[in-house]
């Protein structure tokens, strides 16, 4: 950024307005009393804690998802690993840089939602489950009390420290950059995606496409049941959000563009990443609207939604089917949405929740009409796409950084967002094609119907 900034208004960056970090979402980062890393960073796609969600979600009455630092902790716990003994800390890659910059062991609510489950009246973490998972985790041999070793919760607007001068330091090397500057909570790529799409009042919902995917609404009131496809989680101010959270979306996708990329070069027509995306994507838009007969996992990881702690990516076709570019790129733009539809085909048809507007961000988006077209299908919604989709989490960590220093305390986040900044912004609404979301709804059935493939795949290919 600083040099950005040089090279086109000649410009030394020496100081902000403010700032924040954004980061992957949730996992587990241990430190010791020294600050010390206790074990590798486990992330998101270490689906290694199935044991764990599973108590933690029929002892606390709550969905823990396995990529929640709670269900890391747990599982560290039952595996009888020595380093929970000497937890002083918790927290997740956001809220670890953050403390690097300023020294603060604090995270934003929708980032916090992810480490512990958070009592939304209170805007903090659920007393009650606090104490269920204190004597479970007691009953273990773990005797430290959870809420000491978690940051403490702040919520979008409110003061979250100011950077230091050793967190200046390690910034920006040139010794420009000086400290003070003030930072808003760090939040993870579920809250800044919600902010950058504008998507923090109730009713309102986003999806983000990109490594992972995830589709989030904001609730107007609680779900019927606990269901293991569906999060709950927050805003960055607090409201309680339906999310669901998938391993897997554009990686095998990415890779299938990279080989066809190495092809083109080899026969000498080397293309931009936006021209070769561009072409396969709009080549998808020719193919059947069920596919033709083709199947792709793509499953890089485990995928808790449809029950796979393990993934290898998978095409397979029927020998009767067409094998055509048009085919085959449409089916891996579906799949990379397949096990996203599975869960909101929950939350939509099975628990009743409305939505009034869906924004897509991410670089699934990036080439215009296609994958919004393809996630219309999905969702069989609109889906709005903003000029901005392709920005993702450090633009809304910026705008989250911005609505801290905005001078007006009684202005709601989405307020905001909506005064400051969305009003002037520009984007496109797609309606869903009605022959696309029965193609898409053809091909869940065989989607669901061939995961004994994948499975198969996972326990016979080492």
């Amino acid at each position: 950024m600083a040099h950005d900034a040089r090279d086109k208004y000649g410009v030394e960056i020496t100081s902000l307005a403010a700032m924040g970090v954004s980061g992957m979402m949730h996992g587990y980062i241990a430190l010791d009393e020294n600050d010390s890393l206790l074990v590798p960073f486990r992330t998101w796609r270490n689906t290694v804690t199935g044991e764990a969600s599973a108590i933690l979600t029929k002892e606390l009455g709550f969905h823990i998802p396995q990529r929640w630092s709670a269900a890391h902790l747990y599982q560290a716990i039952l595996n009888g690993e020595e380093h929970t003994g000497r937890i002083k800390y918790l927290t997740t890659l956001a809220g670890y840089i953050h403390y690097r910059l300023t020294g603060k062991k604090v995270m934003g609510i929708g980032e916090a939602s992810g480490m512990f489950p958070i009592d939304s009246a209170v805007r903090d973490y659920d007393a009650a489950m606090l104490e269920k998972f204190n004597a479970l985790a007691a009953s273990k041999g773990f005797d430290t009390d959870i809420k000491d070793i978690l940051p403490k919760v702040l919520v979008a607007g409110e003061d979250a420290g100011t950077l230091t001068k050793e967190g200046a330091a390690l910034l920006d090397a040139s010794g420009n950059l000086r400290e003070g500057v003030k930072l808003c909570p760090p939040e993870g790529d579920a809250g800044t995606g919600m902010t950058a799409t504008d998507s923090v009042d109730k009713g309102t919902g986003n999806v983000s496409a990109g490594t992972s995917v995830f589709a989030m609404v904001v609730l107007e009131n609680g779900l019927k049941a606990v269901h293991d496809e569906l999060d709950i989680v927050t805003t960055p101010d607090g409201s309680d959000v339906a999310m669901v959270h998938c391993n897997n979306c554009t990686s095998d996708l990415n890779a299938w563009a990279g080989l066809f990329g190495e092809f083109a070069k080899a026969a000498g027509a080397e293309l931009s990443a936006d021209r070769l995306f561009g072409i396969l994507y709009n080549k998808a838009l020719e193919g059947k609207k069920d596919c033709g007969g083709m199947m792709a996992y793509n499953y890089f990881s485990g995928e808790h939604i449809t029950g796979f702690e393990e993934g290898r990516p998978l095409f397979v076709r029927t020998p009767d089917s067409s094998m055509c570019l048009a085919d085959f790129m449409r089916t891996h733009l579906y799949s990379s949405l397949g096990a996203l539809k599975t869960g909101l085909d929950i939350l939509f048809k099975e628990e009743g929740v409305s939505v009034r507007r869906i924004m897509g961000h991410g670089g699934l988006f990036k080439t215009p009409v296609v994958g919004q077209k393809i996630l219309a299908a999905a969702m069989n919604a609109p889906v709005t796409v903003l000029d901005t989709a392709g920005e993702g989490g450090a633009w809304g960590i910026a705008l989250l950084a911005s609505y801290m220093v905005s001078g007006d305390k009684d202005e709601t986040l989405g307020a905001f967002l909506d005064r400051a900044v969305f009003g002037r912004m520009t984007g496109t609404t797609l309606e869903p094609d009605a022959d696309d979301a029965a193609g898409f709804d053809a091909f869940m059935e065989r989607y669901r119907a061939a995961l004994s493939v994948e499975r198969a795949a996972v326990e016979s290919v080492r």
